[in-house]
C-alpha cells in the first residue's frame, strides 16, 4: 500500500526513524541525495545540471546530489540563496565545495539542461519572497527541465496550495513517502510526473486504521475489492441497485447514472424517475428496470413512493433531480429508514444543506444505513458551512473530519478525489482533466451504486468506483483526447477498466 503523508506525519516519521531507530540524519540525507542524483543522471546523462538549494534539509539533499554527480564526472553546479543553514545542510555544502564544486550566490548567466529544485521542502506555506521568489522565477524561466525534490518549491505539502510563482516541475521525486501536496490543488499540475524514493524512513507502528495515514487507490487495491464472478451464480447473486434521479431539466443525469450502474456488475439496475419522463428511457436503456416516481416532471416525496426503495441493496439519489424540499424529505426518509448502502449526490446534498437546518444533525445521528456523500467543493462548502478557501486549506482533513462527525463516508471530488470514513482516508489520482465536464459525477454515482449493490461497503465502493471511473476516462481520452472526452465515453470504457484489473 502506498501511503500519502501530511507535513506533520512526515516530521513524525523522520523523528521516529532518527531518534527511535537511531538512523543518523546525515545517512538519510545521503540516501535522499543519492536518489536525486540517480534520477537527475537518468534525465540528463550529458550533464549541464544546476542544483538550486535552500538552507534546510531539502537544500542538504541538493548538495549531496550535486556532490555525487560531480564525483561521477558530470558537469554540475549549485546555486544557494540562503543566509542560514541547518547543520546537515552546511556539512554537505562544505563537502561539495571541498571537491571543487561551484556554489553561486547570484544567479548564473548561463543555460542548464536540468535544474534540481531543492529550495524548499514540505514545510512551505504562504508566498515566496525576496531571494527565494527570484530563485523560483529563475528556475521557471530557465528553459531547463526541472526535477523537484519532495515537492515543487512554493507548494504546501499539506494541501497543494501554491504560491503565485511556485516552481513548475517536469518531475517530482518524493523522498520517503508521497506527500499530499503533490496530488491536491495546484500541486498536481505543478509536480509533473510523480515518483518516490525509499530511503529507509520508517513510519511509526500502524494501527488497524493506518494511524491516520492516507493511501493511494490503485490497481492492486481495487482488484482485491472485486472477487472473480462465479459461474454458479445468477443475477440475484450480485445485488439490486436503485438509481433515483432526473427531472425534465436534467434528463441526462438519470441516463448516465443508470448506464454506469449497468456496467458495474450489479445483478439488477432499476431507474426510478419522475413518472412523466418514463418513456424517454424505455428504449434507450433496455436492460434497466423502470420505476415511476410521483411528481410529474420532478421527483415528489411521498412515503409510499420512497418506501418501495427500501428493499434495494443500494440506492443512489439526487443526480439531476433539482433541489427542493421534496428532495430533502426524500433524503431524510432514506437516511432514517433505509438499511443498505445509500449514495447521496448533487441535489440531494444541496437540498439537505438548504432545507435541513438544525434538523440535519439529528437526521444523520438517527441514520440506519451505510452512507456515502459525493460532493464537489462547492457542495461540500454548503454542507459544512465552511468557505471553500478554508476547506482547501484543510486538505484531506476536511472530508475526514466531517465524515467522523456525521458517521458517514465522504467522497470529495477534485484534482485528486479524497475519500474518508473518518478513520481511513484514500486518495484517487486515476483520471484525466477531460472529466471536468457535466455528467462525470452522474457516472461515478451510478457506478458506485452498482458496486455497493454487489456487496461493497460505502467506503470500498467509493474507492473502487473512483479508481475505475478514472481509468475508464484515461482509456477513453487516449482515443478521443481530453477536450473531446464525454461522460458517455467514460461509460463505454468501463469494461476496459474492469478488464485491466485482471491483466
Amino acid at each position: 500500500m502506498r501511503y500519502v503523508l501530511t507535513n506533520a506525519q512526515m516530521r513524525e516519521a523522520d523523528k521516529f526513524t532518527i531518534e527511535t531507530l537511531e538512523v543518523p540524519s546525515l545517512l538519510l540525507m545521503e540516501r535522499a541525495g543519492a536518489a536525486l542524483a540517480e534520477e537527475a543522471e537518468r534525465l540528463c546523462p550529458e550533464g549541464g545540471i544546476l542544483c538550486v538549494c535552500g538552507g534546510g534539509n531539502n537544500g542538504g539533499d541538493g548538495f549531496v546530489c550535486a556532490r555525487i554527480l560531480l564525483q561521477k564526472g558530470l558537469s554540475v553546479e549549485a546555486l544557494c540563496v540562503a543566509d542560514k543553514f541547518s547543520a546537515d545542510c552546511k556539512k554537505n555544502r562544505d563537502e561539495f565545495e571541498k571537491l571543487g564544486g561551484e556554489v553561486y550566490s547570484v544567479f548564473p548567466r548561463k543555460r542548464f539542461a536540468l535544474i534540481v529544485d531543492c529550495l524548499f521542502g514540505t514545510g512551505f506555506s504562504g508566498e515566496l519572497e525576496g531571494k527565494n521568489a527570484f530563485a523560483a522565477d529563475f528556475i521557471n524561466s530557465s528553459g531547463a527541465k526541472v526535477l523537484s525534490a519532495d515537492i515543487p518549491s512554493g507548494v504546501s505539502g499539506n494541501n497543494g496550495l501554491a504560491a503565485k510563482n511556485a516552481v513548475r516541475a517536469d518531475e517530482t521525486l518524493c523522498i520517503g513517502e508521497y506527500k499530499a501536496g503533490v496530488f491536491l490543488g495546484d500541486g498536481i499540475d505543478l509536480a509533473g510526473k510523480i515518483a518516490r524514493a525509499d530511503i529507509g524512513i520508517a513510519l511509526p507502528a500502524l494501527s488497524e486504521t493506518q494511524n491516520g495515514y492516507a493511501f493511494l487507490t490503485g490497481k492492486k487495491e481495487t482488484a482485491e475489492l472485486l472477487p472473480p464472478r462465479k459461474r454458479n451464480s445468477h443475477k440475484g447473486s450480485y445485488g439490486r441497485a436503485a438509481i433515483v434521479a432526473g427531472s425534465a431539466k436534467y434528463t441526462g443525469a438519470a441516463y448516465l447514472s443508470a448506464a454506469a450502474a449497468l456496467r458495474s456488475g450489479a445483478g439488477y439496475t432499476t431507474l426510478c424517475v419522475p413518472e412523466n419522463l418514463l418513456p424517454l428511457y424505455a428504449l434507450k436503456l433496455p436492460e434497466v428496470l423502470l420505476e415511476p416516481m410521483e411528481g410529474g416532471d420532478r421527483v415528489a416525496f411521498t412515503e409510499a413512493g420512497f418506501k418501495k426503495l427500501l428493499t434495494y441493496d443500494s440506492i443512489a439519489f439526487g443526480m439531476g433531480t433539482g433541489g427542493s424540499e421534496d428532495i430533502f424529505k426524500g433524503a431524510a426518509y432514506l437516511l432514517c429508514n433505509y438499511e443498505g448502502r445509500l449514495i447521496l449526490d448533487a441535489d440531494a446534498l444541496n437540498s439537505l444543506a438548504k432545507y435541513g437546518g438544525k434538523e440535519t444533525e439529528s437526521i444523520f445521528a438517527d441514520k440506519k444505513c451505510d452512507v456515502l456523500l459525493t460532493p464537489h467543493l462547492k457542495e461540500f462548502s454548503r454542507l459544512t458551512g465552511e468557505s471553500t478557501d478554508d476547506l482547501l486549506t484543510k486538505g484531506p482533513n476536511a472530508p475526514k473530519d466531517f465524515a467522523k462527525k456525521r458517521g458517514v463516508t465522504v467522497l470529495l471530488k477534485g484534482a485528486a478525489t479524497v475519500i474518508s470514513d473518518g478513520k481511513r482516508t484514500a486518495l484517487n489520482v486515476a483520471g484525466t482533466a477531460g472529466q471536468a465536464k457535466g455528467g462525470s459525477g452522474d457516472v461515478l454515482s451510478g457506478l458506485i451504486a452498482g458496486l455497493c449493490a454487489g456487496g461493497l461497503s460505502a467506503f470500498d465502493g467509493a474507492c473502487a468506483g473512483a479508481y475505475l471511473a478514472g481509468k475508464a476516462a484515461e482509456f477513453a481520452a487516449a482515443e478521443t483526447g481530453e477536450y473531446s472526452l464525454t461522460a458517455s465515453d467514460e461509460i463505454a470504457y468501463l469494461g476496459r477498466a474492469f478488464r485491466a484489473l485482471r491483466e
